[in-house]
């Protein structure tokens, strides 16, 4: 547990890959924006307040802050989560990647399938090499992680 001062932020976003900061929104949001990077590399933040009544992801929703979020239900915050596939229901590539054990090679096309992820019934093709494979950039392509020997 880290107490706030300033810089604690940036003390955090070195060490931590996920946060959860008891403070109102407006502080958080303050105090991080000029440490954000990009979606990839920076930690999941999840503001709570005092009463723990809300537990809000506020940046790497689908990075882990959703499922730390929903994880503080179990506390008895109320989880608020805003990406649009958790709302619906629905998986996303970030999601299935981590279900997997993959990581995701061409990052940029995850926009797309989320997209389409919400709209119909996307599938996951397994495909084993030696192959070849060229895709659209609507096509997310998942890289399983090398296992630790």
């Amino acid at each position: 547990m880290l107490l706030y001062e300033k810089g604690i932020f940036e003390t955090a976003f070195e060490k931590y890959g996920a946060i959860v900061a008891v403070f109102a929104s407006g502080i958080v949001i303050r105090d991080i924006a000029p440490l954000l990077k990009d979606k990839w590399s920076d930690p999941g933040v999840v503001v709570v307040d005092s009463n723990l009544n809300f537990a809000i992801p506020i940046l790497g929703g689908h990075h882990g802050a959703n499922e730390i979020a929903k994880k503080l239900a179990e506390l008895g915050a109320v989880p608020v989560l805003t990406t649009a596939t958790e709302v619906h229901g629905k998986p996303s590539v970030e999601g299935i990647a981590d279900r997997l054990g993959c990581d995701i090679f061409n990052k940029e096309s995850t926009v797309a399938v989320n997209c389409a992820l919400l709209d119909q019934d996307v599938e996951v093709l397994e495909v084993k090499g030696p192959k070849i494979v060229v895709v659209d950039e609507d096509v997310s392509v998942l890289v399983r992680k090398k296992k630790d020997t």
